[in-house]
């Protein structure tokens, strides 16, 4: 993947939406493979499938009950019922099926072939079930009692012409197009894909993503916290984020702030990514490793590569970083480290890249209007674009928390982001905003 030329200039005020167009128009979709049906669950489809065979590819049984002709059963009653010769069983899956005269029945089950001259099913719950004894509730099994096969039956309903009789081609025929190209696989795609006969299919892979935090303060969830140390929640928020948008997300654990490690610990990753997430380390700080480590222009045996750290007009989330590595290219961006910052940069920005390698043509959450149900006005620092957590419902967003970037209790309660444009500085109550929906 070659990496667009992008400028330098590290006092450029970048807009959200130059930042995404950078990001969009330098990640292209992941060349297609072929996989097993169940490899490609959750993969998009590169070319439309065509039906080789119809389904169901033979008139078949919707019932258990007996196959017959329409005019031996016309006017059967209780009183009065059709009394059938039965000549056998026709099973799902039997091959050499039995002849159905006139005045004969066959016992058939939920999916058999209709065998030749039969042109309708009654249900067992219709007939006796050869047993005589009135209206039956079910078969008996086979094994239990063979003689159900032999005998008569006695059928107390009629039935029309192809009663309970699925036809042939009633679900789709011999050359339909069962699924276009660009539709995501699930798990009903994957049966139909079953059901005509295709073992495998031509797909864009899901994109392989590595999340990586930093920061020597970090602590893994399960583990004892010292003086001074908080638990590493942003590689987990971002690796179940990125599974969320469709992707195979790895998180690697934190690595400490030093910039020779981090630089290693990435070139380590490279090998099973298409796409690399850090978080934190990115601000000015002298802690901040990650532009450390990853501030320069790729030497001569990696041209175009690099990574261009930013400012971006928004709220949270201004410090940004964008670029490739390696010798594929590989795209990183790096995400500020305060938890909001970080998860609202994944919506904005890592999300749409992780669909655009997936080769989706809608790549960004539904956006809506709604009205503000809020208790007083809504505050927001001029030029920049700000994005406050918020609950949607029926057409009216309420905001969740304040405005801090480390709120994370208030993000997990969110289901929604109000986007306060770059020219607002106040929204009051009532006043329709627009809503990016993340829930």
């Amino acid at each position: 993947m070659s990496a667009a030329p992008r400028t330098t200039g590290q006092d450029h005020l970048w807009s959200v939406d130059e930042h995404l167009e950078d990001i969009l128009t330098t990640v292209r979709p992941l060349e297609p493979i072929e996989l097993q049906l169940l490899d490609a669950q959750g993969c998009v489809l590169v070319e439309d499938v065509t039906v080789p065979v119809s389904l169901p590819p033979f008139d078949n049984s919707s019932m258990d009950g007996y196959a017959v002709r329409v005019s031996d059963v016309a006017g059967a009653s209780a009183e009065f019922p059709a009394v059938l010769a039965v000549v056998g069983d026709v099973a799902a899956g039997q091959a050499d099926l039995l002849h159905v005269g006139p005045g004969q029945a066959a016992r058939i089950m939920t999916g058999a072939p209709l065998p030749p001259g039969a042109e309708t099913v009654v249900p067992v719950e219709w007939t006796d079930g050869g047993l005589g004894e009135g209206p039956a509730t079910g078969m008996r099994a086979r094994s239990l009692a063979p003689e159900g096969a032999e005998g008569h039956v006695h059928v107390y309903r009629p039935a029309e012409a192809r009663a309970h009789v699925r036809a042939k081609g009633s679900d789709v025929k011999s050359g339909d197009r069962a699924l276009e190209a660009g539709t995501v696989l699930g798990p009903p795609q994957i049966a139909l894909l079953a059901a005509i006969g295709r073992g495998t299919v031509r797909v864009r892979p899901r994109p392989r993503v590595v999340v990586m935090s930093t920061g020597s303060e970090l602590v893994q969830p399960g583990e004892k916290l010292g003086s001074g140390q908080i638990y590493d929640s942003n590689s987990f928020a971002l690796t179940a984020a990125a599974r969320d948008a469709g992707a195979i997300a790895y998180r690697v654990g934190a690595v400490a702030d030093d910039a020779e490690t981090l630089r290693s610990t990435i070139e380590d990753q490279l090998v099973r990514a298409d796409l690399l997430v850090t978080t934190g380390g990115v601000s000015v700080g002298a802690y901040d490793v990650v532009k450390e480590a990853l501030s320069y222009v790729g030497d001569e045996d990696e041209p175009g590569s690099g990574i261009e750290f930013r400012k971006l007009a928004m709220q949270p989330g201004k410090p940004q970083g964008f670029g490739s590595i390696g010798p594929d290219h590989t795209p990183l961006l790096a995400l500020p480290g305060n938890p909001v910052s970080s998860y609202v940069s994944f919506e904005l920005f890592v999300r749409p890249a992780i669909r655009t390698l997936m080769g989706l043509e809608d790549v960004h959450r539904p956006r809506t209007r709604a009205t503000l149900t809020a208790r007083k006005a809504l505050t927001s620092p001029k030029g920049r674009r700000q994005f406050l957590r918020g609950t949607y419902a029926d057409g009216s967003v309420t905001p969740v928390g304040g405005a801090g970037s480390h709120l994370v209790a208030a993000l997990a309660h969110a289901d929604a982001l109000i986007v306060v444009p770059e020219d607002v500085e106040s929204v009051e109550p009532g006043s329709e905003v627009e809503v990016v929906l993340i829930g």
